[in-house]
This record gives structure tokens, sequence and C-alpha cells, in this order.
């Protein structure tokens, strides 16, 4: 079993910053990626960010490539999402995932979320 536990959402306005943090525990050594999602009222959840543990594969979304930034500090079983130059469109709460295979597509783990609210 693998626990996530996000922090750092908020209030912001927009074009101000935010950093995400989700801190895993329990069989982290059986992680091979870690991912950040994201859900807004009534529409899909999508997955924004995306990193392997063990190297510096990442992937981002079109819709925030150049305004978010996924990392990971792996002595502290920790994953990050630097986000900037919000916008109104990126409210939503953002969950954080975790898998045992390369892809994202079916998380085997979900964090419990943490509410971003960008204002205009």
């Amino acid at each position: 079993q693998v626990q996530l536990v996000e922090s750092g959402g908020g209030l912001v306005q927009a074009g101000g910053s935010l950093r995400l943090s989700c801190a895993a525990s329990g069989r982290t050594f059986s992680i091979y990626r870690m991912g950040w999602f994201r859900q807004a009222p009534g529409k899909e959840r999508e997955c924004v960010a995306g990193i392997s543990w063990s190297s510096d594969n990442t992937y981002y979304a079109d819709s925030v490539k150049g305004r978010f930034t996924i990392s990971r500090d792996n002595a502290k079983n920790t994953v990050y999402l630097q986000m900037i130059s919000l916008k109104p469109e990126d409210t939503a709460v953002y969950y954080c995932a975790a898998s045992y295979s390369a892809s994202l597509l079916t998380p085997d783990y979900w964090g419990q979320g943490t509410q971003v609210t960008v204002s205009s």
C-alpha cells in the first residue's frame, strides 16, 4: 500500500503562483511513476504532469506547458508541482497519483485532493 498526502492548495489571484506537495509513504520503493491530475466542476479528471521516480522523464499537458513544473525529492518521498502564471481556468481539485507502471492512465493510488482556486 502507498499513501499520498497533498498540501499547498489555496486561493490565488490570476498571474500568481502556488506549489503543491505530495508526500508518499508506505511501499514507495515499488512506485515507477507519479503524477498530478486535476478535476474542475463538470469536467473529467485530466493528467497535467507526470514524472518517473528514478529518472528525469517528465510529461506535461499542453495546457500547462511552460507554466507548471513537476519535480521530486526522493529522499523525502515527495513530489512537487510548481505552478506559475496561474489562470482562472486552472481552478480545480488537484490530485496526486502513483503508479507501479510507466503509465498514468490508471494510477494505482490517489491522494485525497487539494483545492486550487484562481480568481480573475
